[in-house]
């Protein structure tokens, strides 16, 4: 960065109609020719201003402890460059006057920043950001101000003055007072962590003052259906024409492995032929990562089922996707009619998608993540974890194979071994 000149200033700004009495002493901060003028807050008698020397003049206490008050100001403007050149910034007068008058910290307040960063989310919904994204941190917007309010008594805190204290005390309210899980904490936690973060690239903060808190979450189950279980869903008389729809729509979810708001965005030029394959084409609502789904004879025949559907034909829809709170509560009803003693909901039947019709059929990983829409493998990876039926089949084909091959039968490895003479 090339040394930028600058030059200090104090003088003496005598209002329009001044006639007599102290006048208000001014701060001149001049970089490379430019110039912003900043009030010092202090005052001196015209007469008692030396102004060669930017100083009062005279012994007295009063006037000792005004120039030692304006020798602090030049030293804080001195600091200020310092700070920018070591954040990467540029040097202006303006920057150097907004640090020294304050105003930059000022600007630097945390509810002040997730705000502006909620905002900026809101604009992007549809375009990258999903809906629900937005929601979330609106979520943890309105919790972090209620935390400072409760513990803090204010509605604001500068991200200065951000330390481990404060996010421990944050999270212990999420527990105590909120009654939040460890995860669900941490969640919130993460999103207002990554205003704080921003302020770190941004060069604000020299270093992430939550470094220190764990933010390692607890491994949670991954709960799906059994092969049994989808058949009994499936095969179960329903004459309520409501629930049957509802059980329609489970089924293909648990055939497609598309979410409960993906089902509902469906539309018809999602779904088309390829190579001789019926196939879904689709940008997750959530992450909008593209998903592609060959369709299975069942899936196929509930979308056959409603393509003359006078509800999805008026709606412009491919299934007759009720509300979230009525699908989810009509999903009840079907697992006490189909005897499931589980609380079925979209996410179990995505999991089903993933454990029970793919990964237990030994469709691989890859193909699995690619329909599913996952960002990378890894997210897929976690449902081979929870899938223990899948290793015990897997270990059984793979002992058939080397019984078959009857590898290593012959092994000398396998004789009993002679006893080991002992020496008195």
């Amino acid at each position: 960065m090339l040394e930028k000149t600058l030059g200090l200033l104090f003088y003496l700004k005598k209002p329009k109609d001044y006639t007599a009495g102290p006048v208000l002493i001014y701060l001149r901060i001049t970089v490379d020719g430019d110039q912003k003028e900043l009030s010092t807050k202090r005052f001196c008698e015209p007469e008692k201003w030396n102004a060669k020397a930017n100083r009062a003049i005279g012994n007295k206490e009063e006037t000792k402890t005004l120039n030692a008050y304006l020798d602090m100001l030049q030293n804080q403007v001195y600091d200020a460059r310092t700070q920018l050149i070591d954040r990467g910034k540029i040097v202006t007068a303006l920057a150097l006057k907004n640090i020294v008058s304050g105003n930059d910290q000022r600007q630097w307040m945390l509810m002040a920043l997730f705000k502006d960063h909620n905002k900026g989310l809101e604009e992007l919904i549809g375009k990258g950001v999903a809906k629900g994204t937005h929601t979330n941190f609106e979520t943890s917007y309105k919790h972090t101000a209620r935390f400072l309010k409760t513990n803090y008594k204010i509605d604001d805190i500068n991200i200065l003055s951000l330390n481990l204290e404060f996010i421990k005390k944050l999270y212990h309210w999420y527990r105590t007072v909120k009654n939040l899980n460890h995860n669900s904490a941490l969640k919130n936690i993460a999103n207002m962590k990554k205003i704080v973060l921003d302020c770190v690239d941004n060069g604000w903060l020299v270093a992430d003052p939550f470094a220190k808190f764990e933010m390692t979450r607890d491994e949670v189950d991954t709960i799906y259906l059994t092969k049994e279980q989808v058949q009994a869903i499936a095969n179960k008389p329903i004459n309520t024409p409501r629930l049957s729809r509802v059980r329609d729509l489970f089924i293909f979810s648990c055939f497609t492995g598309l979410s409960f708001i993906d089902m509902k965005q469906l539309k018809r030029s999602e779904v088309f032929t390829n190579d001789g394959e019926l196939r879904i084409y689709k940008n997750r609502q959530k992450t909008g990562t593209p998903a592609v789904i060959p369709l299975l004879p069942i899936a196929k025949g509930i979308l056959k089922k409603y393509e003359d559907d006078e509800y999805c034909l008026v709606k412009d829809m491919l299934l007759p996707v009720l509300s979230n709170q009525k699908y989810n509560s009509y999903l009840k009803d079907l697992a006490e009619r189909c005897d499931i003693d589980l609380e079925l909901s979209s996410k179990m039947a995505r999991n089903t998608f993933a454990t029970t019709i793919t990964l237990a059929n030994n469709v691989p990983m890859e193909t699995i993540s690619k329909m599913m829409g996952h960002k990378s493998l890894r997210q897929t990876q976690h449902y081979a974890k929870v899938l223990a039926v899948k290793v015990t089949e897997d270990m059984a084909d793979l002992n058939k194979r080397l019984n078959d091959t009857k590898f290593l039968d012959d092994s000398p490895i396998l004789e009993t071994p002679k006893p080991i003479m002992r020496i008195v």
